[in-house]
């Protein structure tokens, strides 16, 4: 008799689509140059230099031996933090952090080279997309870990909220008094009221 196949768990197919996993790539790489065209225009415009596509995707500005080189170099730096809470968004899974990281940084390398017509050959440009991925993976990781370790909570209220105490009797939500020790409380059925009494055992202690 053949053997039957375990069925896949929920939604393990829908994360592990095709068709969502490309449009978490389209959406996280627009965010990515969405975010470096603001803080680049925003930097430029403070310094006051010339805004141009250069600045965003030809590496030939990404210089170590100019002002404007390590300044974009920070943006770049700084763009990778803010993508780090995309990714948080979108993704939401620690384990698939590294290789959208890895995705994302490998589309810029193939649209810096379209765009300037040439591989980079800048070790400045090279060293920063390592620590831009490193950066990257490293907080975006922390973050996804620190959301999927949160307690779940069902909507219930802590014991100080689900009944109110009055003096040994709690009166709960649903209106019936329950007794702590000794004293008196109200019945379930709401018949009168009952006296708690001591039980003694057979040495006579309470």
């Amino acid at each position: 008799m053949p053997r039957r196949r375990r069925p896949p768990r929920p939604g393990v197919l829908a994360d592990l689509s095709p068709t969502r996993i490309l449009s978490q790539i389209v959406v996280l790489q627009l965010a990515y140059y969405a975010c470096a065209a603001i803080l680049i225009i925003f930097t430029a415009l403070v310094a006051g230099k010339e805004v141009s596509t250069d600045l965003l995707f030809s590496w030939r500005s990404l210089r170590g031996d100019t002002t404007v080189g390590w300044t974009l170099g920070l943006v770049w730096v700084l763009n990778s933090l803010v993508c780090a809470i995309f990714i948080l968004l979108l993704i939401a899974r620690s384990k698939l952090v590294l290789d959208f990281a890895l995705t994302v940084h490998f589309i810029h390398l193939i649209v810096t080279s379209l765009y300037s017509h040439s591989l980079p050959t800048n070790l400045f440009w090279w060293a920063l997309q390592i620590f831009s991925a490193a950066l990257m993976t490293s907080l975006g990781m922390w973050a996804c870990q620190w959301r999927e370790l949160r307690p779940i909570t069902f909507g219930g209220k802590g014991a100080g909220s689900n009944g109110t105490q009055q003096g040994n009797n709690v009166v709960g939500d649903d209106g019936v008094g329950h007794s702590r020790g000794t004293g008196r409380a109200r019945g379930r059925d709401g018949a009168g009221e009952y006296e708690m009494v001591a039980m003694n055992d057979r040495n006579g202690n309470v």
